[in-house]
C-alpha cells in the first residue's frame, strides 16, 4: 500500500514563458502574482503539503530569484524542517550542451532522488491553478497496478497553447498520447501531474537524456508511452492552465464568480502563500465596490467592479476600475479610468487619464510605469 511518506513531491519550474511575456519579465511564470496575494506556484505545492507530502524539491528555472523570494525557507508551508522539508533543485549549467530542456535539469540532479528514501514521485507543473487531494491519486495508481498515472482534466470550450492530449479506454488505461497547439471540448488534457515509482523515474530519466532527449514531457512520456502501462486519473474540479496572458485573465476573472473562489480557497484545504501583515482594505466614503477582490492595505476612494486589487493599491475618488487586474502597489489617482486592463506593479495612472483593452486582450501596463 502506496502512503503520502513514501512519496518525494518535484514541481518543475521549466515552463515556456513565450506567450505570456509580458508579464514575466524579470519573474518566471510559477511567481506570476495571482488572486490578490498567491502566486501560481501556491496551488501546486499546497496540494502536496496538504496530501502530507513532506519532502518537495522545486526544480528552478534559470532565472530563480522571483521564486526564491517567495518560497524562502519553506515556512508558510510548514516546510522549514530539520529533516526533509522544501529543496532547491539548481538548474543545469553545461556549457557542452547549450541546448535547453528540463530533461537535462533532471539528469544533473538524479543524485538528490536517489539519495532520499522515498520510492515514489508525484511530479507536478507549477503553473496549474487547482486545488487537489493526491491521495486519492495514490490510491487510483496502486488499484490499477499502472506503471505511470497521469492526471488530467477535461477542457471546456476552445483551448489554445501547448497541451498532451489523452486518449483512454473506459478503465482509464492510457491508448495515446500526442502534443496539440489547440484542444476542443471535451478533450481529456494532461494536468503536468505524473505519479511513477521513483526506480522508473530515474529510470527513464537517464535513458532518455543519454540518448538525445531535451523534454520530459515529450521524450520521456509522449515518445515512450507503449514501453510502460500508463493511467490516467481524472481530477474533475476547477482546473485552469496558466500559459498565456489570454489564460492568466480568464482564469483571475473565474477567481471572482462564488463557486469558483469557494472550490479553491473555502474547502478543506486551504492554499498557503507568503504571508505579508498589512491593514485591512479602507472603503472611503466615497467608495462603491461590486463583485470585487480587494486585498489588505488598499485604499479605495473609487468604484471597483468585476476587478481584483492586490496589496495597498490605491484608488483614488472619482477613478473607475473594471475588469481589471491591479497588481501590488499601484495608483490609480482621482478621475483615472482602467478597463479590462492588467496593471504590473508599482504602476501609477495619473489623474483623469483613461485606458481601456478588449475583453479578450487585456492591455498590459508594465512595472513602474507612469501614465
Amino acid at each position: 500500500m502506496i502512503i503520502v511518506k513514501d512519496v518525494m513531491g518535484i514541481i518543475n519550474l521549466q515552463e515556456e514563458s513565450k506567450f505570456i511575456r509580458e508579464l514575466t519579465e524579470g519573474r518566471n511564470v510559477e511567481s506570476i502574482p495571482f488572486a490578490g496575494r498567491y502566486r501560481l506556484i501556491d496551488f501546486a505545492l499546497s496540494s502536496m503539503v496538504n496530501s502530507g507530502i513532506s519532502n518537495v524539491g522545486i526544480m528552478l528555472p534559470n532565472n530563480p530569484r522571483s521564486v526564491l523570494d517567495h518560497l524562502r525557507s519553506g515556512k508558510d508551508w510548514d516546510l522549514a524542517r530539520r529533516h526533509e522539508g522544501l529543496f532547491y533543485l539548481p538548474s543545469a549549467e553545461d556549457e557542452d550542451n547549450p541546448v535547453k530542456g528540463d530533461l537535462k535539469n533532471f539528469y544533473h540532479n538524479l543524485d538528490f532522488f536517489e539519495h532520499h528514501g522515498q520510492q515514489y514521485v508525484l511530479l507536478a507543473n507549477g503553473s496549474f491553478i487547482y486545488n487537489m487531494d493526491f491521495n486519492e491519486l495514490l490510491r487510483f495508481h496502486q488499484n490499477t497496478g499502472a506503471d505511470v498515472t497521469l492526471v488530467y482534466h477535461m477542457v471546456s470550450g476552445e483551448q489554445q497553447g501547448r497541451s498532451v492530449v489523452i486518449e483512454t479506454a473506459e478503465n482509464g488505461l492510457v491508448e495515446d498520447l500526442a502534443i496539440r497547439n489547440t484542444v476542443y471540448d471535451g478533450t481529456k488534457v494532461s494536468m503536468g501531474i505524473v505519479l511513477m515509482s521513483k526506480r522508473l523515474f530515474t529510470e527513464i530519466i537517464r535513458d532518455s537524456y543519454e540518448h538525445g532527449g531535451l523534454s520530459f514531457e515529450l521524450d520521456a512520456l509522449v515518445r515512450k508511452a507503449k514501453d510502460y502501462t500508463i493511467y490516467a486519473y481524472e481530477h474533475d474540479g476547477y482546473t485552469s492552465h496558466v500559459d498565456s496572458t489570454s489564460s492568466y485573465y480568464q482564469t483571475s476573472m473565474d477567481v471572482l464568480q462564488p463557486e469558483v473562489w469557494e472550490e479553491l480557497f473555502m474547502g478543506e484545504n486551504s492554499i498557503y502563500t507568503k504571508v505579508k501583515d498589512a491593514v485591512p482594505v479602507q472603503y472611503k466614503g466615497t467608495s462603491e465596490v461590486n463583485n470585487s477582490l480587494l486585498a489588505n492595505g488598499c485604499v479605495v476612494r473609487g468604484k471597483v467592479n468585476n476587478s481584483i486589487l492586490f496589496r495597498g493599491v490605491k484608488v483614488g475618488e472619482g477613478a473607475t476600475i473594471k475588469n481589471s487586474i491591479i497588481m501590488e502597489k499601484c495608483d490609480i489617482q482621482d478621475g483615472a479610468l482602467i478597463e479590462n486592463v492588467i496593471c504590473d506593479k508599482n504602476v501609477i495612472i495619473t489623474k483623469e487619464k483613461w485606458l481601456k483593452g478588449a475583453p479578450n486582450y487585456p492591455l498590459i501596463v508594465k512595472k513602474n510605469v507612469v501614465i
